[in-house]
């Protein structure tokens, strides 16, 4: 059965993390009012699980989906998303954020506003602003710069997006939403634009991602273009491949030739 729809949903997954999840209701219900449907995927929490008198307590209507176990952030945004396609499908408008704050819901209008756009299917925020640590900031440059190596594709944006109807269904028709959400955007073919937008201070708390989960985040948006890495890794190889021929040819030419010096034939091979 369908629900009522909304003129914007958005869809922002939680865990472990009432204090913030419920200054973004407030902050929501500030911004938006009552036009508003917030699906707040719960995901798998224990101390901290998300209640829909929460959301009501802020003045937001909303649907709390709870999730039997921990599933990751990239998947708890894909139920949410799949539940707004076939539970909502009417809805014209969605918007994914993350629910610590940093996405800021004073930003969303922008978005909204360059998807309007009749030859616009979905926007996505790029950070015009971080505050991070120093060996974030490293870590993540390297990240870009080896994922436009290996996939030939620029990654500058994360979760933060805004969404047509055309757009949700698309996206909930990939089985690489339930990856990596930003590679699966990149590899939509959808009509994508940028937004420049300011990172906002966390609500409470610190992030519960550490720097092997941040690893295996990055490693997972990569695995989305297994295949374009593949055939670039393949060329590669097949380059150094015969270089290495070439290499030994010339080596033997010199040396049939008499132009090699002792020892450097065999130096030559080895390397």
């Amino acid at each position: 059965m369908s629900l009522p729809a909304p003129s914007l949903v958005i869809v922002t997954p939680v865990f472990e993390d009432v204090e913030a999840s419920t200054k973004l209701y407030a902050e929501i219900a500030l911004t938006f009012g009552g036009q508003v449907h917030v699906v707040a995927v719960d995901d798998g929490s224990v101390r901290e699980p998300v209640h829909a008198e929460q959301m009501r307590g802020a003045g937001v209507a909303g649907t709390v989906i709870t999730l039997r176990r921990n599933v990751g952030h990239q998947r708890a945004i894909a139920v949410g998303l799949s539940y707004v396609a076939e539970q909502m499908p009417d809805a014209g408008r969605v918007v994914v954020m993350d629910s610590d704050g940093e996405d800021m819901p004073s930003s969303i209008p922008a978005l909204l506003q360059l998807l309007e756009a009749q030859d616009v299917d979905l926007v996505v925020a790029q950070r015009r602003a971080r505050v991070e640590t120093l060996r974030f900031k490293t870590f993540y440059a390297v990240y870009k710069w080896l994922f436009k190596l290996l996939t030939g594709r620029n990654i500058s944006f994360g979760n933060f997006m805004a969404l047509k109807r055309p757009a949700v269904r698309r996206l909930t028709s990939m089985q690489e939403l339930w990856t990596h959400v930003a590679s699966c955007v990149l590899g939509s073919r959808l009509r994508i634009v940028t937004c420049a937008l300011d990172r906002g201070p966390r609500y409470a708390g610190k992030s519960k991602m550490n720097f092997v989960g941040l690893a295996l985040h990055g490693f997972r948006g990569v695995m989305v273009f297994a295949e374009d890495v593949l055939v670039r890794v393949g060329i590669a190889s097949a380059m150094v491949a015969m270089l290495s021929i070439v290499g030994g040819l010339a080596s033997i030419v010199l040396k049939v030739s008499g132009f090699a010096t002792p020892g450097w034939f065999s130096v030559a091979l080895g390397i």
